[in-house]
C-alpha cells in the first residue's frame, strides 16, 4: 500500500472499531500516558528516540532575531523533563476553552473571545472532504488526532478522547514534523516538509501546519487563563 492508501484504511478501520467496541476509560488513560512521555522523546535537533533526523542543518539558515526580541535566550521546554515517572497531566474537563476560558478571556479583552474562537473554529474545521486524489472523505478522525497530539505535548488531555488514534494515523515521521513545527518552528525546512505525506497537496499539508498553530495557540492559552482564574479566586 502506498503511504495515502494505508492511512485511510487505518482510518476506516478505526471507524469500524469504534462501531464494534470502546475503550474503557482505564485503557485511554493508559494510551494518553504512553502517548505524553513518548512526546517527551521526540527532540529537535538531532536524533531521537525513534531514529529519525530531526532537523537538516545543511538546510538551517541562521538567522539573528536578537534585535527583534528582548530575551534571544527565550524558547519552547518541555512541561516536564524526562525520565520523571509521574508527569503533569491538565484534565482537559476541569478547564475548557468553550466552558472557561472563552468567558474569561472576554471579560479582560472585550470581544476577543469570539475572534479567537472563530479562528479555532475555522481552522479546525477547514477541509475540502479530500485526501490527495481522492473526494468525499471524512477527515474528522485525522484532523483531531492532530489537534489533540499538540494538546498531548504540553500535558493536556481529553477523557472522551482515544489517544490509540494518535498513534495509528500518525506514524514516528511525522511527530516528529509536528513538534518541530509546533514548539522548534525556525528550526522547519522545506526537505523537513517535503518527507511526509508526499502524496498530499500543499493546501492540505499547509492546513496542517494552520491546525498545529492553533492547537498550540489554545494550549498556551488554556495554561495561561486557568492561571488567571486561580488567582481571582
Amino acid at each position: 500500500l502506498s503511504e495515502l492508501e494505508a492511512l485511510m484504511e487505518r482510518m476506516k478501520r478505526l471507524q469500524e472499531d469504534k462501531e464494534d467496541e470502546e475503550a474503557s476509560q482505564e485503557e485511554m488513560a493508559t494510551r494518553f500516558e504512553k502517548e505524553k512521555k513518548e512526546s517527551l522523546l521526540v527532540i529537535t535537533g538531532g536524533i531521537c528516540a525513534f531514529s529519525v533526523p530531526l532537523s537538516f542543518d545543511d538546510e538551517i539558515v541562521s538567522t539573528d532575531v536578537s534585535r527583534y526580541i528582548e530575551d534571544p535566550g527565550f524558547g519552547y521546554k518541555d512541561f516536564a523533563r524526562r525520565g520523571e515517572d509521574h508527569l503533569p497531566t491538565f484534565r482537559a474537563q476541569d478547564y475548557t476553552w468553550e466552558n472557561h476560558g472563552f468567558s474569561l478571556v472576554n471579560r479582560l479583552y472585550s470581544d476577543i473571545g469570539h475572534l479567537l474562537d472563530e479562528k479555532f473554529r475555522m481552522v479546525y474545521n477547514l477541509t475540502y472532504n479530500t485526501m490527495a486524489t481522492h473526494e468525499d472523505v471524512d477527515t474528522t478522525t485525522l484532523r483531531r488526532a492532530l489537534f489533540n497530539y499538540v494538546h498531548c505535548m504540553y500535558g493536556i488531555r481529553y477523557d472522551d478522547y482515544d489517544y490509540g488514534e494518535v498513534n495509528q494515523l500518525l506514524e514516528r515521521s511525522l511527530k516528529v514534523y509536528i513538534k518541530t513545527v509546533t514548539c522548534y518552528p525556525e528550526r522547519t525546512t522545506k526537505r523537513m516538509y517535503d518527507s511526509y505525506w508526499r502524496q498530499f497537496k500543499h493546501s492540505e499539508k499547509v492546513h496542517v501546519n494552520l491546525l498545529l498553530m492553533e492547537a498550540r495557540m489554545q494550549a498556551e492559552l488554556l495554561y495561561a487563563l486557568r492561571a488567571i482564574t486561580r488567582h481571582l479566586t
